[in-house]
């Protein structure tokens, strides 16, 4: 690999590193006693496109400090938001993100998105393919990615950009 591509691998990796770490600091303030928005017919994921509603079970959200929240098909294309705002949202800042939520896949109920573990590599498939599958506890992780097949476990801060490439 060249210097240049090295140190431009280098300076996108920080850039991901600095983004999780604001993202982390700015939601953990916010309250999880707030309900979960439920999306509607109307709302689609600024991703892919898709119609959100369709996918309860593997729905994610980016909720403002101004209550706007935007909605996901599934952590994937949360992830993907998350690390290209400018591009899916110029109008945002990381800075005015208040929640983050995920749907964890045993008891499908929502939950804060920083704190789940996420098996990659399993067999489950959600609505745009391989997904990141969110768990409440590294235990339920560890099951889930031995029944399924899943290659690893991640937190929220070890999912990065060349993490969400590779589902693709």
């Amino acid at each position: 690999m060249s210097d240049l591509r090295r140190g431009m691998a280098r300076m996108v990796g920080i850039g991901a590193a600095v983004l999780t770490v604001c993202v982390f600091a700015i939601t953990a303030v916010a309250s999880q006693d707030e309900p979960f928005p439920v999306p509607d017919s109307t709302h689609k994921c600024p991703v892919c496109g898709m119609v959100v509603h369709r996918y309860p079970d593997f729905l994610a959200s980016v909720t403002y400090a101004d209550g706007h929240t935007v909605y996901f098909d599934g952590a994937k294309d949360m992830f993907k938001y998350l690390f290209d705002l400018d591009r899916y949202d110029p109008n945002r800042r990381v800075e005015q993100i208040r929640r983050i939520r995920v749907t964890e896949y045993y008891d499908m109920v929502p939950m804060d998105a920083r704190e789940a573990f996420y098996v990659v590599g399993s067999d489950v498939f959600g609505p745009m393919g391989h997904e990141l599958i969110p768990l409440r506890t590294q235990a339920d992780a560890r099951e889930f990615k031995n029944d399924h097949h899943g290659r690893r476990i991640l937190t929220f801060q070890q999912v990065k950009p060349a993490t969400i490439s590779r589902l693709d």
